[in-house]
């Protein structure tokens, strides 16, 4: 309670008086709250709430988007009998019968109507313990004022005798005790009575045409550039819903056609097609004619194409090979079946344009051979949500029922056995919770097997939620008829296995459900994306995710976020921030977070056979041999992954793919080198100073410092030394003045100084001017380390919340040598001391669970030296000296890792100070062993840590 209180009253003075002069805890400051890019009110507001005792809510406004991923954080909170209270009102008419009906389904909250007339309060108070924290200011509980509108609200945190909070605490309760409760009657008086809101329309100029979006603007520029240099050919690759219909008809429009020829490969998306295509080219009804589905209206100028009925000789027989100027492929990662060859060996039009959403494939045909390796853009799910493109869905992350029974236990199969009654009665009870009662449901439910979709359906149809099974075995007629009915609402579920998966548009859909194992990233984004194409009076799409004990769960976190770096570091952090996109937000039950914590535990994300595929497709894509820049701007891994390898080398790499690359043995030790040392981009001067050199050949180191200065970066003498005595290998030396560990870096210097000038040693200069492999794979090298860096702050040595390992640190540090190997837990330097704490200790009866290193708080955390030490100990005597003016001699910089399992490398959470009176000689026991003596402290961070930064440790 006392170190709370000492850090409040310095928080809220350097808050307000001068910051200079206190330490300022962030999160207990008064501090006011936006949305931006990196964060948004919703962040903290869930922060609060999973790490609070109670809540309490005062807001006038609430819609029911916002309120999905509130359940999925309410839910859990429930479990552990966290209670709050809620008050809302009736102001203006705002709020909902739907929504009053919806906040009925809360099973830990209480919630009142406000008495007071115009009651437009907007609070958010929570009890912490020792502490609260109370948000006030313009947010309403809303999707686009706690995600994307600019809002001011101010976080103020005090202890319970503390002014202010108790005075909101008294107006909260003021309200709730005058308030009503809401209840089943309270409810009925009030949809008897409610008169929505009237919505003042504003008059627009409306044009008779579309025009195209953000998206299809830069496609048409793209193709329009690449017709320009000649190209006859070109791909196009955009998420499911961001108008790729709607681009091939600008495209069209924009080239001037005389004869259009669209090739689908499923009948329904026919009619559909030309309707879109009339909209923007209009024109007489009969300039547009189909070929499939028994018409054939061959001489129509837009002909629209199955490619079942184009493919027969005897139908392409009856066109001229240059019949069509324009010929576009729809979903065109089908192009390598004989019906499409048939069709694209046939014809010769003056361009031809593929579309897709997909375009990977898992056989050896390239998609992009057949387009000519021409990408014009490319858009993908996650760019479309936050660009705005997509309905913005609320996903959910639940645990299958056996999970969900057995309180997070393993049970084997539980996803083959869905369609049983008692696991019936868990679906829909999840249904129910997060569907809005009031919207009716159009849904898609996905599983893995045929029988268990009819089987499905039955028992959904008997329950009330009339559904229907479609698998492959059901024509295209019953698939057509089948959607007219769940657009009509004679239908409530379409439940299938496979065959949504692409190409059929069902814009009514909001709410897609996942009972089956997630096989594949590709299949789960074109599964979630069958929900996401924009409707009228579409907010917003539910999806819930049943998560069984299965291995590839993983992947869904790797799906949401669009991630590349093959980091199960990444994969964690998309967990634990539940990000969002746009307005669509993420969001996972405890259980189903610790689910796919297991299967990431279990799982090698960057597996040779992944790699190895990922190579083959992009160097498809390119028709050359992909690079490590090539895999960092379009492949399914960053370059970083292949640091990380235990392979010396790209070229190594590139060798087992089959690629003659040959690099004498010095050549080799050199790209070993950048690799494993510069690779991925701690810091950019290294890089830099040898892709100046490849350029200019010689450098003055005058000039070098200028460059380092203009870009912002640390160009001080120690650092300037450090760089030097990296790229002059010193630093890899066992001691001053021996040789170096070992021959894998070689032995001269990659770079000389002579006369001020920096410049590259003959033998490498050789290499370069002489080898072409090698000059490519070290530029390729350099560039791909000097774009990972981007993720840096080069204004500073180390970068808040990025990894580190001890060797990192030791060279950042500009030491001399690496010394690393003994540095264990600390190392304590005359002006500086690394810490290296591992927070969670999963094996409680190792040494290290000795050492109970927990944040006492999100700023202060327990260390403790080495034993045997004491108070009178050289080191503990070092780390205490103290400066005339008071500060401590020795700077901490510290670096904490979440738990031996996880990856290698340290968090870097920044400086951190000795609080004095928590300095004391300590024995620590374990059983069967002697006691340890050490001298234990708690460490305090300049920058203390949000609670979602906690949550990562």
């Amino acid at each position: 309670m006392e170190q709370i209180k000492a850090s409040l009253a310095a928080s809220v003075l350097g808050s307000l008086v001068k910051q200079d002069d206190y330490e300022v805890n962030d999160y207990l400051a008064p501090k006011l709250l936006t949305n931006t890019a990196e964060d948004n009110l919703w962040g903290r507001l869930k922060a609060e709430l999973q790490s609070c005792q109670s809540f309490k809510f005062a807001v006038a406004f609430i819609t029911l988007e916002m309120l999905v991923p509130l359940k999925v954080v309410l839910a859990d909170l429930a479990k552990a009998g966290v209670t709050g209270q809620l008050v809302t009102s009736t102001y203006l008419g705002f709020n909902s019968p739907a929504v009053f009906q919806e906040l009925l389904k809360l099973p830990n909250v209480t919630v009142k109507i406000a008495s007071q007339e115009g009651f437009h309060a907007k609070g958010y108070l929570f009890d912490h313990g020792d502490y609260q924290t109370a948000i006030i200011g313009s947010a309403n509980f809303t999707r686009a004022a706690l995600l994307k509108n600019a809002e001011w609200n101010l976080a103020v945190s005090s202890l319970v005798a503390g002014g202010f909070t108790r005075e909101v605490k008294a107006e909260f309760e003021q309200a709730f005790d005058s308030g009503q409760v809401l209840d089943e009657q309270w409810l009925k008086n009030y949809q008897q009575t409610y008169q929505a809101p009237k919505v003042v329309s504003h008059p627009t100029e409306k044009s008779s045409r579309l025009k195209p979006n953000s998206m299809q603007a830069a496609a048409l520029k793209e193709l329009a550039a690449l017709r320009a240099k000649g190209a006859k050919k070109s791909l196009v690759i955009s998420a499911t819903g961001t108008g790729k219909t709607y681009l091939g008809a600008f495209d069209v429009k924009q080239a001037q056609v005389k004869r259009f020829l669209f090739v689908v490969h499923r009948e329904q998306i026919l009619t559909a097609a030309l309707k879109s295509f009339r909209r923007v080219l209009g024109g007489p009804a009969s300039d547009y004619g189909i070929l499939g589905g028994g018409q054939k209206q061959l001489t129509a100028r837009y002909l629209f194409a199955t490619v079942q009925t184009l493919s027969k000789p005897e139908v392409l027989a009856q066109f001229e090979q240059t019949e069509f100027d324009y010929i576009l492929i729809d979903e065109a990662h089908h192009v390598g079946a004989k019906t499409y060859q048939a069709i694209l060996n046939y014809f010769q039009p003056g361009f031809l344009l593929g579309m897709t959403a997909t375009p990977e494939r898992n056989d050896d045909l390239s998609v992009f051979a057949n387009f000519d390796y021409q990408v014009a853009y490319e858009i993908r799910l996650q760019d479309a949500l936050q660009a705005g493109m997509l309905t913005p869905f609320h996903y959910v992350g639940l645990v299958d029922y056996e999970l969900a029974k057995a309180e997070g236990t393993s049970v084997k199969g539980s996803l083959q056995q869905v369609a049983v009654s008692e696991r019936l009665d868990y679906l829909l009870e999840e249904i129910n919770y997060y569907q809005p009662s009031s919207q009716p449901i159009r849904g898609l439910m996905f599983v893995s097997r045929q029988d268990e979709a009819r089987q499905l359906a039955q028992l959904l149809t008997k329950r009330g939620y009339p559904s229907l099974a479609l698998t492959n075995q059901d024509s295209v007629a019953t698939r057509l008829k089948a959607v007219s009915q769940l657009e009509a609402g004679q239908l409530t579920y379409l439940v299938t296995v496979d065959i949504f998966n692409e190409g059929i548009d069902i814009p009514s859909v909001n709410q897609v459900v996942f009972l089956r194992n997630t096989e594949s990233s590709i299949v789960f984004a074109q599964q979630l994306g069958r929900g996401l194409r924009k409707a009228p009076g579409k907010e917003a799409v539910l999806v819930l995710d049943f998560i069984g004990n299965y291995q590839n769960n993983y992947l869904i976190p790797q799906a949401l976020s669009g991630d590349r770096s093959a980091s199960k570091d990444k994969a964690y952090q998309t967990l634990f921030s539940q990000t969002n996109l746009g307005l669509a937000t993420i969001n996972f039950s405890k259980i189903a977070q610790e689910q796919i914590f297991q299967a990431l535990a279990k799982v090698k994300l960057d597996a040779w056979q992944k790699l190895k595929a990922a190579y083959q497709s992009l160097s498809a894509r390119l028709n050359r041999p992909a690079l490590l820049m090539d895999f960092q701007r379009l492949g399914d891994f960053d370059a970083q992954v292949f640091a990380r390898l235990k392979l010396p080398n790209y070229g190594h790499f590139l060798q087992r793919m089959g690629q003659a690359v040959d690099l004498s043995t010095y050549e080799d030790q050199v790209l070993t080198f950048v690799t494993k040392e510069l690779l991925l981009g701690l810091r950019p001067q290294e890089l830099t100073l040898l892709k100046q050199l490849v350029a200019k050949r010689r450098l003055a180191k005058v000039d070098f410092k200028k460059h380092l200065q203009v870009k912002g970066w640390l160009a001080d003498e120690e650092t300037l030394a450090g760089v030097e005595n990296i790229l002059g290998l010193g630093f890899f030396k066992i001691k001053a003045g021996s040789g170096l560990k070992s021959d894998q870096y070689g032995r001269l210097p990659l770079v000389e100084i002579k006369a001020g000038s920096y410049r590259l040693n003959a033998q490498l200069q050789a290499s370069l001017d002489t080898n072409h492999w090698f000059k490519l794979l070290f530029s390729d090298a350099l560039e791909a380390g000097l774009t990972l860096n981007q993720a840096y702050d080069n204004h500073q040595t180390f970068t808040r919340f990025q990894r580190y390992s001890r060797k990192d640190v030791c060279r950042l540090l500009n030491l001399a040598k690496d010394v690393s190997a003994p540095m264990y837990g600390y190392k304590v330097f005359d002006r500086v001391c690394p810490v290296f704490i591992i927070h969670q200790k999963l094996d409680q009866t190792k040494r290290a669970a000795l050492y109970q290193n927990n944040f006492s708080h999100n700023d202060r955390i327990r260390w403790y030296t080495r034993s045997p030490r004491h108070l009178d100990s050289p080191e503990v005597k070092q780390l205490l000296a103290k400066r005339a003016d008071g500060s401590f001699q020795v700077q901490i910089e510290l670096f904490v890792k979440p738990s031996d399992s996880q990856e290698s490398g340290f968090y870097y959470l920044g400086p951190a100070t000795i609080v004095e009176d928590s300095v004391k000689e300590e024995s620590l026991v374990q059983a069967g062993r002697k006691p340890k003596q050490v001298v234990g402290m708690d460490l305090k961070l300049t920058q203390a840590l949000s609670f979602s930064e906690l949550q990562r440790l």
